[in-house]
């Protein structure tokens, strides 16, 4: 009973006494149709309840896809689990383990989904840049109730760069360019360190030997050019003596 105490407390934000994100009751960061149809589902009923940190864990385990609703806008377990974080507001040492654990795919998605959704832009960026590199592969479901695939890169990058995904609109997000201009972020340092800077110097070379190549080319052209002048009939707008 105590669980279900917790829940009405929770929605009911006259009754609501725990931590506000970006200044709003945590579950007003879903849209409200998103609510309504994820505390109606079953899935809500009977799996989210009573969950804790680490039972958590086990539900996030079992998911096979990331995602909204679909078919008759029936929610993910994915976005059931999202509003469970919300209502649970683990603390950050428990998202970082989320996120940092290699066993659990879709656990480290739906940490990184919930970092975008609370946190900060300079955590935001500084937390998930990281997993640009976790090419992992994870399943989507559309609204058709068809599955896709996706990689968690790819998720990851749509979570720094859109303003909406898994039918859930964020706060907007700036650019990491914006934030460095701004001195909250340090210039990014790309994981290929020094390759990069070889391939733009062998960019650079090539675009050389091709410039000169170029130039020699178009030398002997005009020299080819003169030579088939001077053997020409008319010259300067004379007629030869050959023609008369």
């Amino acid at each position: 009973m105590s669980h279900q105490a917790d829940d009405r407390r929770f929605f009911d934000e006259r009754g609501y006494s725990g931590r506000l994100i970006h200044g709003e009751h945590p579950a007003a960061l879903l849209d409200k149709s998103m609510l309504d149809r994820i505390t109606g589902s079953y899935y809500w009923k009977e799996q989210c309840f009573g969950l804790n940190e680490a039972t958590l864990c086990d539900r996030a385990a079992d998911t096979t896809c990331i995602g909204a609703t679909y078919g008759q806008q029936k929610p993910t377990p994915f976005i059931c689990l999202v509003l469970k974080m919300l209502q649970m507001d683990p603390p950050e040492e428990i998202i970082r383990e989320y996120l940092m654990q290699k066993e659990f795919k879709y656990l480290t998605a739906l940490a990184a989904f919930y970092v975008r959704l609370t946190w900060e832009p300079k955590e935001i960026f500084e937390t998930l840049e990281p997993l640009l590199g976790d090419w992992r592969k994870l399943r989507t479901r559309t609204r058709e109730g068809a599955f896709g695939l996706t990689f968690l890169d790819q998720f990851v990058d749509d979570l720094l760069t859109k303003n909406r995904v898994c039918g859930t609109n964020f706060v907007k997000l700036s650019s990491r360019t914006v934030l460095e201009d701004l001195g909250v972020l340090e210039a990014r340092v790309s994981a290929l360190g020094d390759e990069v800077d070889e391939l733009d110097n062998d960019e650079d070379e090539s675009s050389s030997d091709n410039g000169s190549e170029s130039g020699e080319s178009h030398r002997i052209d005009r020299e080819s050019h003169s030579d088939r002048r001077s053997r020409s009939p008319a010259v300067n707008g004379r007629v030869s003596d050959s023609e008369d």
